[in-house]
């Protein structure tokens, strides 16, 4: 028997909306997304830590899991909502994606479309997308270790990760670094003992001894 036969293609619409974001940019981040059907029930509340990323890194992980929810469960026609219109509009075509940072989530983004029947986006306004951004407020929130309001329940770690393969992630230059570098500064810049160097993107944190 087929899997295709076993887990048959879905052609009514689904519906999601999605969000992303970074407290600091780059900081904590996560994404969240609020996907239904179309009689408007419920399917999937998606929420997840992305750790130390920029808002945009945030936005199109929402996306990618969103797709990548739609296409593990057979679901053939997608229409995503998203309040980052630089996202929207690079998706529609309308922007360029000039960011060599977003070029990978854009181009792999476009790659899990294709593999679908119909796919819409299209831009709202924050105020009318508050489910999502809530999810995604949870996610930076445990990532986080922010205590939730007293007297509710803890949100559950849900989530649907838009890198299901661990080589499709990007690169983080935000990850903390292995071991702790020792040097001084001098006229303004940072000059570090021992010979070693510093890769370019990454933040460094410096104490007074």
């Amino acid at each position: 028997m087929s899997s295709s036969s076993l887990f048959p293609e879905k052609t009514d619409w689904i519906s999601a909306h999605c969000d992303g974001g970074a407290r600091g940019n780059p900081g904590p981040a996560g994404y969240g997304a609020l996907i239904q059907d179309a009689n408007g029930m419920v399917l999937a509340e998606l929420s997840e830590f992305l750790g130390i990323r920029t808002n945009n890194f945030a936005e199109y992980s929402g996306l990618l899991g969103c797709l990548q929810f739609a296409l593990d469960n057979n679901h053939r026609r997608l229409r995503v909502v998203s309040d980052s219109e630089l996202m929207v509009k690079q998706i529609q075509g309308k922007y360029q994606v000039k960011s060599p940072d977003l070029k990978p989530l854009y181009e792999e983004a476009k790659r899990r479309i294709a593999k679908l029947e119909k796919f819409e986006i299209s831009h709202a306004l924050r105020h009318k997308n508050k489910d999502a951004d809530r999810l995604a407020n949870e996610a930076m929130d445990r990532g986080t270790k922010r205590p939730h309001a007293p007297g509710t329940p803890a949100p559950a770690p849900l989530k649907a990760t838009p890198y299901p393969q661990k080589a499709e992630a990007p690169p983080n230059p935000y990850a903390k670094a292995d071991a702790m570098l020792r040097g001084f500064t001098k006229d303004g810049v940072i000059h570090v003992l021992g010979g070693a160097t510093l890769p370019d993107g990454i933040f460094v944190k410096i104490i007074r001894e």
